[in-house]
């Protein structure tokens, strides 16, 4: 071998040792990803919410297999709570209270800004869901902006976010029906057929709810007879007709045929310009959620198969 080759050789062993250095510097210079709860103590802006999470019993779930999104607000986020809130939040007493907040900060899966940017809303672990919104190329989510984005961790992704958030007032379905003004006949009926407390369980329920308006179309004296002692068993009846278990957004009863309601009869489901209806009555206010279900407002009251053959040989 001549003086050329040797010197060639030399040089290309140098680099490759060079080359393997380097690489091996890059990859202990890459620490191995770690969980959410470890992630989020090395963030340097989140000590207030790893106190929160331990507070409320959430630091092993979220070290969990996952995967998570977590929207977590920074100190100054918290800081920017009431007087006193945080303190009051952290206190034993109040865990479970701390633990529905610290879950309308979760989402199932791991998704990054550019995929949550792309949606409308995002169901949260607390039941809830959370309104996303693009402004000026900013992601946000209920008005909380991503100030960092795209944390990965080995079992989901963080976005600090600068606000708290703070889910809708924990009411089950009788109680959301009942502040909503546009139901009064509706829950006067459930006190009628002894629905209410059916109504309060657990659940969780999807509930069709027509307004006074609709209750209003019904055939003259038809509602009054209803409301009567003696007919409660049929206003049960066409009550449960209007019910379906578990919680089911419009969106995902759109894509559904038909639904079983707790009346046994299944309702029919149309989409008509975009608009979703079950046996041809409209959902004007969609999504309402409520902590044991959903509520959605409906133009028209529906009747079960049994009333509807009642009403056409009535009308023959």
């Amino acid at each position: 071998m001549n003086k050329t080759s040797v010197i060639v050789l030399c040089v290309l062993g140098v680099m490759m040792l060079v080359s393997l250095g380097c690489r091996t510097d890059e990859a202990s210079a890459r620490p191995a990803e770690k969980d959410i709860i470890a992630t989020a103590k090395e963030v340097g802006d989140l000590d207030t919410l790893v106190t929160a999470l331990k507070a409320a019993d959430m630091v092993a779930p979220l070290e969990g297999e996952g995967p998570f999104t977590v929207f977590a607000p920074s100190d100054e986020a918290f800081a920017g709570l009431p007087v006193g809130k945080l303190n009051s939040l952290l206190m034993p007493q109040n865990k479970e209270e701390l633990a529905g907040i610290l879950k309308y900060h979760v989402v199932e899966g791991r998704l990054t800004a550019d995929q949550i940017a792309e949606k409308g809303s995002l169901e949260t672990l607390a039941g809830a869901r959370l309104k996303v919104t693009v402004e000026n190329g900013t992601v946000i989510v209920n008005g909380a902006s991503l100030t960092k984005a795209d944390i990965g961790a080995s079992n989901g992704i963080i976005h600090v976010i600068d606000k708290v958030l703070m889910p809708p007032a924990a009411k089950n379905i009788v109680e959301t029906a009942t502040a909503d003004k546009d139901l009064k006949t509706f829950v006067t009926a459930l006190k009628a057929a002894d629905l209410v407390e059916p109504l309060q369980d657990e659940g969780p329920f999807t509930v069709f709810a027509p307004t006074n308006a609709a209750f209003a179309k019904l055939p003259p004296g038809k509602l009054d007879s209803l409301l009567m002692p003696q007919n409660k068993e049929e206003l049960a009846g066409i009550l449960k007709y209007h019910v379906v278990e578990g919680r089911l957004t419009a969106d995902q009863i759109a894509e559904k045929g038909s639904l079983e309601t707790l009346a046994g009869a299944r309702l029919k489901v149309t989409v008509e310009n975009g608009k979703v209806m079950v046996d041809g009555a409209s959902l004007t206010k969609a999504d309402i959620g409520a902590s044991n279900g959903i509520i959605h407002v409906i133009d028209g009251v529906v009747m079960p198969p049994e009333e509807e053959k009642e009403k056409t040989s009535e009308t023959d």
